[in-house]
């Protein structure tokens, strides 16, 4: 019968103790968990600077080149301010979502405080 090597991976694996177990299970989901929040901020960040993007065009008037403009009858009003209320409302919800979730990623993976001025209760921010 062949003898097991005693450093290789699976048996120095099966000699550590619980507190070694313990620290690398918390290492790993700590890893996670930060990755995630960084990611959903980045993603946020991402859907704001498109949402600018998409509202400052809804400005251009210029149907087809810049020599043209849209004829007054053709221009709807209410879809226009529909549009630039919803986009606006979803950066605002959106902002407020990423202020929240820095303070949080500091205060769970930097040790900070959360921020007197960001309390959540109930998803309703609080001044």
């Amino acid at each position: 019968m062949e003898e097991v090597n005693s450093k290789g991976a699976f048996v120095t694996s099966l000699q550590r103790n619980n507190k070694t177990i313990r620290e690398d299970r918390a290492a790993n989901i700590a890893e996670d968990a930060l990755i995630i929040y960084k990611r959903s901020i980045e993603d946020l960040e991402y859907k704001i600077r498109k949402a600018k993007q998409i509202r400052e065009n809804a400005l251009d008037l210029s149907p087809t080149n810049a020599m043209s403009l849209m004829v007054a009858s053709e221009f709807d009003a209410k879809g226009f301010q529909e549009q630039d209320l919803a986009l606006s409302l979803e950066i605002r919800n959106d902002s407020i979502k990423i202020a929240v979730l820095k303070a949080r990623f500091a205060y769970l993976f930097e040790g900070g405080e959360i921020p007197s001025d960001i309390v959540v209760n109930d998803g309703v921010e609080e001044v």
